[in-house]
């Protein structure tokens, strides 16, 4: 339902817009968050936001700069304002929850420039109860049509020198660990030179999107933005003379600017998502809130799905991408190509199809099954794929009809290298060959520096690529799992045929990294900061933690429990139990833990965060939407800890079957990783269970309805 309230510019506004009086404001709908917007003397525009009315973000500013015309950032006056109220629900097709409610108060104003050019600026605040988002709005300005952006001087200006988790603005790559540190004490130029990243730009001290802050009296506040689309990614310059964050747009070596754009033109919309508990960041929907509702359509063609893959076993080195076995990951892992054998054979899927048939698996990807991947990582790729013609040792018509027989989705494969012109030649004869066998879903993949040179992963000319991809995919009824992408930005409402991504430092790097991987606290932060951003293909379910056999100085820096647990935590619609088939096997038979991989659902009724602190642990419970059964899932970093979990969430007079998978007593993710223990029992709403974990721990819980009493 939708409630719409309009107050024009008349109840806001009289005649001087400068006066402290005439401050405009619009508070959230349960009163708590407000913003205040104004132009100071100088006629340049600022706001301010607090909560409860303490200040939560001080007096800040806003403009742009332009290649060939006047700075649009001082001499405005404010020439409208309106307020709308907004109310209303809406379903996600698949997601971490399944109704999802809208609810905000708007405030749009115009500015207009004291100039004989009388330009204007539209600056619109949309307040939520968890934060706010605003954009600008460039309207059509006479005879201009078109703008090239040098900058947008966004400021957030914040108030004391808080915890920050961030990680570097680079404009190619998310792949880097987070770093916990005071404001003042970041230091992203630190982190220029990493052997382990392909592709990689950082030329300012500045960080990359969402960053998350806690303040000394424990407010959460994390900075993003939505609605990405025609526009630059923005990364957040740090201003420590200030103490402020300000936009920095990714540029262009090409454009020589930062964004062009056609008028009329609306910006993403700068996002500041602010909590009292830090589970209420994850819980927020402001991110996907303040996209459009869904553009496509029906997308019932993709089904959320556990799945498994030949992937890993080219990380660990057991196997290689290319045909001709002479170019691989021994960039990284230790040993001669020589040895190893091409994973992507007709022998191998069929083994991987029966072993995910057997055990509720419902998809299979394939990674280095077609032509061109001895010149991946070549200096030049354009054009050295192509998504249609086999290696001569893997019979596509022969895997994919077995997988039919199986009742097994195969998951198609496209890496890029990087070369989207060659892709987007390319992509109607590939969707329509995935059509053609019966393939509803693709994970792209952009490794390495972007063709052609001068433009980067995360500028303007790649988020128009994205966004393509998205659009030609959906025509055809492809799903897209994208890696080496553009950050989410909630466009999975409009588009939700987007429905995972990458963006972060995944599985892979415990496999190779020289720095020795994710440390145990990487997943207690990503959860509150990407995954803010939307759904995550991370990969997990490694039981062989160490893989000696294949390397020994590099392991997953986790408990077996704790990999369990990702499959909660980690909210995804697609979750691959990411492993060896021989390795999910103990005496012959199927690992009892890999019974909760087979159980957890990936299609969510409800989400609940129950506990956690930033980089520290996590827990968090999430509903099945087809079944009812709850799925619980916690987290912990290098620290040992005990939670106590409280489940009143559950079903009044309904009592459910508990399988507690858990850390073994002597647990430790380096020294005893593998240790376990399985329990079960019987719980009914507001009983409580106490779980320890170990270090670098976590535990998996299935919660199974069973009946309903009287």
């Amino acid at each position: 339902m939708k409630l719409y309230y309009l107050y024009f510019a008349c109840l806001l506004l009289m005649a001087s817009c400068n006066k402290k009086e005439e401050v405009l404001k619009i508070k959230s709908p349960d009163n708590n968050i407000e913003v205040s917007f104004d132009v100071n003397e100088k006629g340049e525009p600022y706001y301010t936001v607090s909560l409860k009315n303490k200040t939560v973000i001080d007096s800040s500013g806003m403009g742009f700069e332009f290649k060939t015309q006047n700075p649009l950032q001082s001499n405005f006056q404010i020439s409208k304002a309106d307020i709308t109220k907004v109310d209303e629900t809406w379903q996600m097709p698949w997601g971490e929850q399944l109704v999802v409610r809208n609810n905000y108060n708007e405030l749009k104003v115009v500015l207009e420039e004291q100039s004989e050019a009388k330009r204007q600026l539209v600056v619109n605040f949309r307040v939520y109860n968890d934060g706010i988002g605003f954009r600008y709005e460039f309207p059509e300005q006479g005879s201009v049509k078109e703008l090239v952006i040098t900058d947008e001087n966004t400021e957030f200006n914040l108030t004391g020198d808080h915890t920050a988790w961030w990680i570097p603005g680079d404009w190619d790559i998310y792949e880097h660990l987070y770093t916990k540190s005071k404001f003042s004490e970041i230091d992203a130029l630190s982190k220029r030179d990493h052997p382990n990243l392909s592709a990689t730009y950082i030329p300012e001290n500045a960080v990359n999107t969402p960053v998350t802050l806690k303040t000394d009296d424990g407010l959460y506040v994390s900075f993003h933005e939505a609605d990405l689309t025609d526009y630059s990614g923005m990364t957040l310059k740090v201003d420590k003379e200030n103490t402020a964050f300000v936009s920095e747009l990714v540029g262009s070596k090409n454009l020589e600017a930062k964004a062009k754009i056609t008028l009329p033109f609306k910006t993403p919309w700068r996002t500041i998502q602010i909590a009292e508990r830090a589970g209420d960041l994850i819980e927020s929907n402001l991110i996907v809130n303040l996209n459009d509702p869904n553009a496509i359509g029906d997308v019932s063609y993709f089904t959320p799905m556990k799945y498994v893959g030949i992937w890993w076993e080219m990380h660990i080195g057991k196997s290689t991408w290319d045909y001709e076995a002479s170019q691989d990951m021994t960039t990284y892992v230790e040993g001669n190509a020589s040895s190893k054998s091409h994973g992507a054979t007709t022998e191998n899927a069929k083994q991987l199809i029966d072993f995910a048939s057997e055990n509720n698996i419902k998809g299979m990807l394939v990674e280095g099954w077609n032509t061109g991947w001895s010149q991946w990582l070549s200096g030049n790729r354009e054009g050295i794929f192509d998504f249609m013609t086999p290696y001569p040792d893997y019979n596509f018509d022969e895997v994919m009809k077995y997988a039919k027989e199986k009742g097994v989705e195969i998951i198609m494969h496209h890496e890029t290298s990087s070369a989207p012109r060659t892709y987007e030649k390319q992509m109607e004869v590939a969707y329509n060959f995935m059509k053609k066998h019966g393939i509803n879903s693709v994970k792209t993949g952009y490794v390495g520096t972007i063709f052609p040179k001068g433009e980067y992963h995360h500028g303007q000319w790649m988020v128009n690529h994205y966004h393509k991809v998205l659009e030609e995919a959906a025509k055809k009824k492809i799903a897209v799992n994208a890696h080496e992408p553009i950050k989410g930005t909630g466009k999975r409402r409009t588009y939700p045929n987007a429905i995972a991504r990458e963006g972060l430092r995944g599985q892979e790097f415990n496999a190779w990294a020289s720095d020795g991987g994710n440390p145990p606290s990487h997943l207690p932060t990503v959860a509150f900061t990407r995954m803010l951003s939307g759904p995550i293909d991370f990969t997990p379910g490694v039981f062989n933690i160490k893989f000696d056999e294949y390397r020994k100085s590099n392991q997953v820096n986790t408990t077996l429990a704790h990999q369990l647990a990702l499959y909660v935590v980690i909210n995804s619609p697609i979750q691959m139990a990411c492993d060896l088939p021989e390795h999910y096997m103990k005496d012959g038979k199927i690992h009892p833990m890999f019974q909760f991989i087979s159980d957890v659902g990936v299609n969510w009724e409800k989400t609940k965060v129950l506990n956690g602190e930033v980089g520290d642990f996590v827990t968090i419970a999430r509903k099945e939407r087809e079944t009812g059964n709850w799925f619980v899932g916690g987290i912990t970093n290098e620290e040992a800890r005990t939670v106590t979990l409280t489940f009143d969430f559950l079903e009044e007079g309904a009592t459910y079957k508990t399988i507690v998978y858990k850390d073994g007593s002597e647990a430790h993710w380096k020294d005893n990783p593998q240790e376990y223990e399985i329990s079960e029992g019987d719980l009914i709403k507001g009983k409580t269970l106490v779980i320890p974990m170990a270090a670098g721990g976590g535990f998996a819980i299935s919660v199974i309805k069973k009946e309903i009493q009287g």
